[in-house]
């Protein structure tokens, strides 16, 4: 799971749905990304990060998914 992404949804608030809408893209899809059973593409990386607020490089970086697991074991 990409907890970041659901951590940053979260903080402003906002559904699936939601941020979907706002990125021109299916909810099933979007659910897909932050579950990380699918990689977007750049282009749905780049709607997602403006919604969202945060640089769309974040989809393709590995560190990202490493720091998620080890926050998830703390919050455990």
């Amino acid at each position: 799971m990409r907890c970041w992404l659901v951590i940053k949804r979260n903080e402003l608030g906002l559904t699936q749905e939601e941020v979907a809408k706002k990125a021109a893209i299916a909810r099933t899809t979007y659910a897909m990304i932050e579950q990380d059973n699918r990689t977007p593409s750049v282009n749905v990386a780049k709607r997602l990060s403006k919604v969202l607020g945060v640089d769309w490089t974040l989809f393709f970086e590995e560190k990202c998914h490493e720091s998620c697991k080890i926050s998830e074991i703390k919050h455990a």
